[in-house]
């Protein structure tokens, strides 16, 4: 090998130290992650404080109370891990633009899909698990709905966020794995408890 050759590889390898040394300090760690995470911090509050107000469609939907939380952790978890899978196809050059890119609508379907599918199975998991401790229950299609309305409009709206959040917070320098997942885990718990209430009031007025 010349040693032209091996110059360009050590140039490589010091551009790549440099930039991965930046990329993984804590200094930057902790710069981009630290504001988002005091606003992840103020949102579950914020839901928590939302949650207080429904205290009359947690009284009048029985097991309504057994199914919120619930549904706040499915639609945190997939709609963070959706996130999560956004930076890294994004770190890995698969997504570049929204316009026309079957990985980001694969991404997109599946979280969709994945949330109907266990808002199926969490409204009926909620009723017979009332059921089981002698508890009332509003009865597996009201909690089933109030499930399925929750998390499927809660998932379209956070898998908007979450794209345009991954890639606008890349474009702008950050990187998406220390923004995208506390951001979205914030929203969603808010957008989430919103959704719950909407849908148990929908459920109300059948």
């Amino acid at each position: 090998m010349s040693h032209s050759s091996h110059a360009e590889e050590d140039d490589d390898v010091e551009i790549e130290e440099e930039y991965l040394g930046d990329y993984a300090s804590i200094r930057s760690i902790v710069k981009e992650a630290l504001p988002f995470q005091i606003l992840a911090t103020i949102g579950g509050a914020v839901a928590g404080l939302i949650l207080v107000g429904m205290t009359d469609e947690l009284e009048l939907i029985p097991g309504l109370i057994v199914i919120a939380p619930a549904v706040l952790g499915m639609r945190g978890n997939i709609s963070c891990t959706l996130g999560s899978r956004l930076g890294s196809a994004i770190h890995m050059g698969l997504i570049t633009k929204i316009e026309n890119n079957p990985e980001l609508t694969n991404n997109i379907l599946g979280s969709l899909l994945l949330g109907l599918i266990l808002s199926v199975v969490l409204g009926m998991l909620g009723h017979g698990m009332t059921v089981l401790l002698g508890l009332e229950s509003a009865g597996v299609l009201s909690l089933t709905l109030i499930a399925v309305l929750a998390g499927v409009s809660s998932g379209i709206i956070l898998s908007v966020i979450a794209v345009f959040l991954a890639i606008g917070m890349f474009r702008f320098g950050f990187d998406p794995d220390n923004v995208v997942t506390p951001a979205i885990a914030t929203i969603g718990d808010i957008v989430s408890i919103l959704m719950i209430f909407l849908s148990a009031k929908v459920v109300l007025m059948l």
